[in-house]
């Protein structure tokens, strides 16, 4: 479990309402006492402070000196302040843009992710600059960074180990000095040296031999937290070396690199690709997008829940995995690790609100009654194991529409209020309260309803249970699956052990966890994992905040989605330590998305619709008979599925990369204007099928070239085959000097995935022997520390024309990893931080290094040129200071395509805290060509 939570947050347990009259030691007084006092600082907010998350309006209070001494003795807001005193908070405007972002840099707000298309801003701000942002009018609301939490599942009583960011380099670093010793060992180099036992107990090793399908055609993508051991996985073959990221969000950790090597396994010819989860919500919803939009994914799948997620309405999450899944993707999410009624395992409550009857002491509202029956109970206990448990409160109101105002309190044993989160709901603010509990036996949730209507309730502890403690009786209900996973089209995945069971109990006292049947495969004897979490839920609103029902917003209102869907393998092996073995539905998740990737190799073009049809159809029936909000329609198998589907092996004929040589001329071996050569244009076959009837059609990007014959047979090619045909190439006199020629390949095949497009570039000219360098001479540039805006500096080329050659150099006249150097070009304190680009005059980008080099200090006469022999990607923090010549994360080569001449542009960015330093001297190097 990987849980995130950037909010202070508490809640009270509430006792019989009229209890002021007691003693004043009286824990019900004591309560009521200090619930007042939190709603008469409540009442006494400032138009500004109403904005503010109400734990960071409270702390600044505090910190203030403005809540009554003794008032509130025990309750902490939780807000995390760092020793300079700023703390994450996500501002909310009416338009995010350069005019919001500099009045937040001008009040010392540090910028962590803007999206203009949420109207949100994450920062990192000064605590005493908040009510300043939220007094601007354009700001319309400022609360904690919302958390998240994983589907992992880890032992809740061994406490986290704490790793310094230079510790964890070292450790990754070794990690892959020895996966590139153990390389030559592989045991199955198609799947790498640790496979997944879901891959035999989905019967997905049979289904592929059998079946002759691998993944051809289909790119699976994962969102996680990150992929910190890419580079490990790779060398020992558990992941290809092709592996797409989008650019700048690699994020931290290894659940991502978890999750990538379990859908290799399954599907090892699958396309991978990547992108984190964990910056915001905002962002996750932007990279779910981009996944599909940029990098062309044509199944994605997540393993985690922002605690923001309404269950209620399709949040920003939820609306892009429609957006997605609209477009043609397949989108699979975890269910979550927050149990299920059938196991005992739930810590939720959802139903409608229940006057109590009575008001509470002193303060305002009324509490909620959670006894169904004829009795009064107005807080729900839980278990002494949900200490520290993320609490959530919604109500059915629209996002950033609620004016019904509820409110929500912690108590402890001795009826003290240790947490609370109430925040002022007045018509344009989400109906959303959050808290964490704290720790200690006999702490109580209470919801008060402070102003407004009855509305149907979601009361959440994620991983906490209610239960039975003494006279006061535990309440739970099914439906604790929210959020994106809940999305209409979206696959929500529970989970079911492939091998040995948990190897601890979720809490004191609970039953033995199930064991699954490796080495056999699942069946209908299989038992679900008790954490796994339950359905259904209940939706009120449209994504656009309308509702489905006006007028009725209870338990009758609304319109229920079944989840979760299907179930699949978890407590399975990877190659990363800390994930061997692999529990939780964020292990069940990608072992779906991979059985699913393997249906659609074998039927590419299988609707969304048909692929639901066919998983569900196909699984195996669990316990309790027939669908259930547990295990959905059952548990997966490959087999059934392509038996199901007919899958067959799929032929996939690319184009490869073609051979010139000039045939009329001056003689030397540069096509130039004037000039023919003869290329050699190889069709590979690199799918699972025979093809036949290939037919290769090749165009120009350019009138001026012209390519003969247009269209050549190149007749049937056997899977893995390659075969080459000859085509003339012709330039005319007048055509550019150095220009190269784009070929536009466009091969077709009888099979489904054809035809398939690419483009081929031929080099043409003879390259100058003169080399130009163009440098840097602009200021020194700071990098802003955690910042994805970066800073950018420019150098103006000219005279050049088109170039046969490029480098970039990172230059410096003395190299030193002292931090505080002026004369290396580039110093920054732990350059793994860092990310270069450079962006051609054209707006073409090729990333130099992505995030590599660990705690290593400087880049100092560094070539970034693509002829070396060594990537960049491979430096560790002992390389630092970093010099010498490094092949580039991206190719130069494919900033040549346009003319040099132009403004070029170096771009450093820093996604981490702590570290800074700065741009200094750089250059490019170009060569032109020889006059024809």
């Amino acid at each position: 479990m990987t849980t995130i939570l950037a909010i202070g947050v508490t809640t009270v347990g509430l006792t019989t309402p009229g209890a002021n009259a007691k003693a004043p030691d009286d824990p019900a007084a004591r309560t009521y006492a200090q619930i007042a006092a939190l709603q008469q600082l409540k009442k006494s907010f400032t138009p500004a402070e109403r904005k503010l998350d109400s734990r960071l309006a409270i702390e600044l209070r505090q910190r203030g000196g403005k809540v009554p001494a003794g008032a509130l003795p025990k309750v902490s807001t939780g807000v995390e302040v760092s020793k300079s005193g700023t703390t994450e908070v996500e501002v909310h405007a009416d338009k995010v843009g350069d005019d919001l972002l500099a009045r937040l840099r001008g009040v010392g707000a540090g910028i962590r992710f803007p999206s203009a298309a949420t109207g949100t801003v994450l920062v990192e701000a000064p605590l005493t600059a908040l009510p300043t942002i939220a007094g601007w009018k354009d700001v319309t609301g400022v609360n904690l960074k919302h958390g998240l939490i994983s589907s992992r599942e880890t032992d809740p009583g061994k406490k986290p180990v704490t790793e310094s960011k230079s510790a964890k380099v070292a450790r990754i670093e070794g990690a892959l000095q020895a996966a590139k010793a153990a390389a030559p060992k592989l045991a199955a180099p198609s799947q790498g040296s640790v496979v997944s036992e879901g891959d035999r107990t989905h019967a997905a090793d049979t289904a592929r031999t059998k079946y002759k399908v691998t993944g051809v055609g289909v790119k699976v993508c994962a969102l996680s937290d990150g992929i910190d051991s890419l580079a490990e996985s790779q060398a020992t073959g558990d992941l290809p070396a092709d592996l797409d990221v989008l650019p700048g969000q690699e994020g931290s950790g290894d659940e991502g690199t978890a999750m990538l090597e379990i859908i290799h396994d399954l599907a090892p010819t699958a396309k991978l690709g990547f992108a984190t989860a964990f910056t915001s919500e905002a962002s996750f919803a932007e990279n779910i997008r981009a996944l599909r939009s940029q990098a062309h994914c044509d199944i994605i799948v997540d393993d985690v829940v922002y605690y923001h997620e309404s269950p209620f309405q399709d949040g920003l999450p939820a609306q892009a995995v429609n957006a997605v899944t609209a477009d043609g993707a397949y989108y699979f999410s975890s269910a979550g690790n927050e149990g299920n009624t059938l196991d005992g395992t739930s810590g939720n409550w959802e139903g409608d609100f229940a006057d109590s009857g009575k008001g509470i002491g002193k303060f305002a509202g009324i509490a909620h009654d959670f006894d169904p029956g004829p009795g009064v109970q107005v807080f729900n206990p839980l278990s002494p194991n949900s200490a520290g448990r993320v609490t959530t409160l919604w109500w059915a109101d629209p996002l950033a529409g609620s004016a019904n105002d509820y409110d929500l309190y912690l108590t402890d044993s001795a009826g003290n209020v240790t947490d609370f989160s109430q925040d002022t709901q007045d018509g344009d603010d989400d109906p959303f309260e959050i808290l964490a509990a704290g720790s200690g036996a006999g702490q109580r949730l209470a919801v008060v309803k402070y102003a407004g209507a009855d509305r149907y309730l979601q009361l959440s502890v994620f991983r906490g249970r209610f239960v039975d403690v003494g006279a006061l009786k535990g309440f739970s209900t099914p439906g604790v699956t929210r959020g994106h996973s809940a999305a209409e089209k979206a696959f929500s995945v529970a989970a079911a052990p492939a091998a040995a069971p948990l190897p601890f109990a979720l809490e004191t006292g609970d039953p033995a966890n199930p064991a699954g049947p490796y080495p056999e495969v699942f069946t209908k004897q299989t038992k679900p994992e008790r954490f796994t979490s339950d359905g259904p839920r209940r939706i009120f609103f449209n994504a656009d905040g309308t509702p489905i029902t006006p007028g009725d917003f209870s338990a009758t209102g609304g319109t229920v989605r079944a989840k979760p869907q299907i179930t699949a393998a978890d407590g399975v092996r990877t190659s990363i330590a800390d994930f061997d073995p692999f529990f939780g539905t964020s292990a069940a998740a990608p072992h779906a998305a991979a059985i699913a990737a393997l249906a659609l190799s074998g039927n590419p073009g299988l609707s969304n619709a048909e692929i639901r049809t066919t998983l569900t159809g196909t699984a195996l029936d669990l316990t309790p008979a027939g669908y259930d909000n547990r295990t959905g329609s059952g548990v997966v198998r490959a087999d059934l599925l392509l038996r199901n589907t007919g899958a067959t092996p799929q032929p996939l004929v690319q184009a490869g990369t073609p051979t010139v040589t000039p045939s009329t001329g001056d003689g030397d071996a540069y096509l130039e204007p004037g000039e023919q050569a003869t290329v050699a244009l190889p069709a590979v076959n690199n799918g699972d099928g025979t093809a036949t009837g290939v037919n290769v059609v090749v165009d120009t990007d350019d009138p001026l070239a012209t390519v003969t014959p247009r269209a050549v047979s190149y007749g049937n090619l056997a899977a893995g085959a390659t075969k080459s045909k000859n085509y003339k190439l012709k330039l005319a006199a007048g055509y550019p000097l150095g220009r190269p020629v784009t070929l536009l390949v466009k091969i077709s095949f009888a099979g489904s995935l054809s035809p398939t497009t690419s483009t081929v570039v031929v080099p043409t000219g003879q390259p100058s022997a003169t080399v130009t360098d163009f440098a840097y001479t602009g200021p020194v540039t700071p990098v802003p520390d955690n910042d994805p805006t970066g800073a950018t500096a420019t150098v103006d080329v000219s005279g050049v024309g088109y170039a046969s050659g490029l480098t970039f150099s990172i230059d410096g006249t003395t190299c030193t990893t002292d931090t505080a150097s002026t004369t290396v070009g580039l110093d920054h304190t732990f350059v793994g931080d860092l990310t270069g680009t450079l962006t051609a005059p054209d707006g073409r980008t090729a990333t130099l290094f992505a995030r590599r080099g660990g705690g290593g200090n400087n880049l100092c006469q560094v070539v970034f040129d693509d002829a070396a022999a060594t990537p960049f990607a491979t430096v560790t923090s002992s390389n630092a200071p970093f010099t010498g010549s490094w092949k580039p994360a991206g190719a130069l080569s494919s900033l040549r395509v346009s003319p040099a001449d132009g403004t070029w542009k170096f771009t450093v960015t820093d996604a981490a805290n702590a570290d800074v330093g700065s741009i200094r001297a750089f250059s490019l190097h170009l060569t032109g060509f020889a006059p024809a």
